[in-house]
């Protein structure tokens, strides 16, 4: 008897660390920069606003988010592409175009960018902090009609509170 009880002991005692530390605590992130960090794995390269902006003129610059999202505001000339990779959707552009994607963050346009550099485009880059970067620098969206707002689609209420400036839609 002793000898089970001193086995249960020993296994509850070197058992439960071991079962705490295999637990995924998901770490709070509190700004796009430690979110990039935990979801992305930078294999499309980044592109900063800034960097766009500049020359925003050599770019393809495509808007991987749903059709709702990218109708509430978009960057201006953006081409609607959505969430999901159809080659289909690209067969217009050449696969030597400077082409940059987004999404609300970065996220879902870093999946895209993956697929697209797959498929042989070579110059893919991903719009660094996405829409929300891109208004929170000040630079202008447009919505459905090229006129420009303030609203922005957040896609939900948890990736909100990364926008800090605009009308935040849901």
């Amino acid at each position: 008897m002793k000898r089970s009880s001193f086995l249960i002991l020993f296994l509850l005692l070197i058992g439960i660390p071991f079962w705490l530390l295999s637990q995924k605590k998901e770490a709070p992130q509190n700004d796009i920069p430690s979110l990039l960090k935990d979801y992305n794995h930078r294999s499309v390269p980044y592109l900063s606003v800034q960097m766009l902006q500049m020359e925003y003129k050599d770019y393809v610059i495509l808007d991987t988010r749903k059709k709702e999202e990218f109708d509430v505001s978009h960057l201006p000339g953006a081409i609607w592409v959505g969430e999901r990779y159809d080659i289909d959707k690209l067969s217009n552009i050449d696969k030597d175009t400077k082409i940059v994607v987004y999404c609300s963050v970065g996220i879902r346009s870093e999946d895209y960018g993956e697929e697209m550099v797959e498929d042989g485009f070579s110059k893919v880059y991903n719009l660094y902090g996405s829409i929300f970067s891109w208004k929170d620098a000040g630079y202008q969206v447009v919505d459905q009609n090229n006129q420009p707002t303030e609203k922005v689609h957040v896609y939900s209420k948890k990736w909100a509170k990364y926008l800090k400036t605009g009308k935040k839609v849901y």
